[in-house]
């Protein structure tokens, strides 16, 4: 079947040499259609002959968002009339990033979701409820419809929020699986028990997570899927994707991590200073798109820092799997001495059932040093609580943030911003 690709459980030597063939394809693709790769080519006196194996991608500089930001229109290798589809990422510097995609991109787009799926045991005829915007510009959504049709799942599109309606839906039409943001899943579990729900006796079978990490770094369940389940008995499948990527990185059964798909993407785990870092190690994720037609990227830092994992899965897959992302790089925070990242932070945050909302705000004080503001909404006696919740953040990542009260209806504004497809939980403001 098409969405078992062959290539995934062949010998890594294989894999490499498919990979390699591909590479020598895009480069030369570049070379021809992409003034920014054209640019960078010459000034760095880069013959692209000399490119020809994995290793050989260290000849050549990375990309950064930075780059896409101010040099969108030079990344584009097709003219405006053959980009069927607009979508916009955020970017580094304000202004969002435009990508184009054309005919043979968006059936890219619908292959690889339909194989991520797949990896996580949706089949042809399965009924799946989107509890995700198609709208707004945002690629996820439209990838997550175009996999699940061409892999012949009956899709309902409910789009975020208002619970009463998706359990209006998941009664009406039995989906198997959700796509979802996991933190939503617990305002449908108590939306749910208020309202008389029998959701424990529902259809829904399992949830496709975007957005937000379900898993710890050795792939046990954290906080917040610890919440999901113990009310719920449903499985929870990790995903990782961007819309610079246009490739996602799925669990399969055995859940050690998002299976990688080597016809798609070649991947690169790097250092400060851009080596590759030695198996087991963290570093941030650079990735080389294959078989994309409007705006290719080559050696692309994703700005996520990740784990690669190489052990033999259950599953048969021989490909790389990622473990869940540490952090982003330019969300990390120096605080009296200590590293840390968001995803941390929002574990110790998870773990407090009486925390209505939550919001971490990064900036500098008057001597330039990272100051951490936990704002939150409870319905708890405020002193008594703030005192909790500083000493848990003291117990388990020995920092001591400051932490405000906000009345919920003015903080709810803020995470759940309707422009936004998942929670604004953090705020950088450095």
């Amino acid at each position: 079947m098409e969405f078992y690709p062959a290539i995934e459980k062949s010998d890594l030597q294989d894999i490499k040499k498919f990979q390699e063939h591909k590479l020598r394809e895009l480069v030369v693709y570049l070379e021809n259609n992409s003034p920014f790769y054209q640019k960078l080519f010459k000034e760095n006196n880069i013959d692209i002959t000399d490119i020809q194996t994995l290793e050989d991608l260290q000849k050549i500089p990375t990309t950064s968002k930075n780059d896409l930001q101010q040099h969108n229109d030079d990344f584009f290798c097709i003219p405006p009339d053959k980009i069927v589809d607009y979508s916009t990422t955020s970017g580094t510097l304000g202004d969002p990033v435009t990508f184009g995609l054309s005919d043979s991109d968006l059936e890219r787009l619908a292959y690889n979701e339909a194989i991520s799926f797949v990896c996580a045991g949706i089949r042809k005829g399965d009924v799946v409820q989107m509890v995700t915007t198609i709208d707004k510009r945002f690629m996820a959504g439209l990838a997550y419809f175009l996999g699940l049709r061409k892999m012949g799942a009956s899709v309902v599109r409910m789009g975020p929020g208002v619970p009463e309606l998706q359990w209006d839906s998941i009664f009406r039409y039995k989906p198997k699986y959700l796509i979802t943001v996991p933190s939503f899943l617990l305002k449908m579990i108590d939306y749910a028990e208020k309202h008389g729900v029998d959701y424990k006796n529902s259809s829904v079978y399992g949830a496709v997570c975007i957005g937000e990490s379900i898993k710890n770094q050795d792939f046990t369940d954290n906080i917040l899927s610890q919440k999901i389940k113990e009310k719920w008995d449903i499985k929870l499948f990790s995903t990782y994707a961007s819309t610079e990527m246009s490739t996602a990185f799925t669990e399969c059964e055995f859940q050690i991590g998002g299976h990688h798909h080597p016809e798609l993407i070649i991947t690169e785990i790097l250092d400060d200073n851009e080596n590759p870092v030695e198996e087991g190690e963290n570093g941030e994720l650079t990735i080389t798109t294959l078989g994309v037609e409007a705006i290719p990227l080559l050696r692309f830092k994703t700005g996520d820092i990740v784990k690669a994992h190489h052990e033999p899965c259950g599953c048969g897959r021989n490909t790389m799997r990622l473990g869940p992302v540490v952090g982003r790089k330019q969300q990390m925070i120096k605080y009296k001495g200590t590293t840390l990242y968001p995803p941390a932070m929002n574990d110790i945050l998870n773990d407090f059932n009486t925390i209505l909302c939550y919001q971490i705000v990064i900036q500098s004080n008057e001597i330039g040093l990272d100051e951490i503001i936990i704002r939150l909404s409870t319905e708890q006696d405020h002193e008594t609580f703030v005192n909790e919740v500083r000493d848990h953040f003291r117990a388990k990542l020995r920092v001591s943030p400051k932490i405000e009260i906000v009345d919920f209806d003015i903080l709810s504004k803020t995470v759940f911003n309707p422009n936004s497809r998942k929670p604004i939980t953090f705020i950088d403001l450095r």
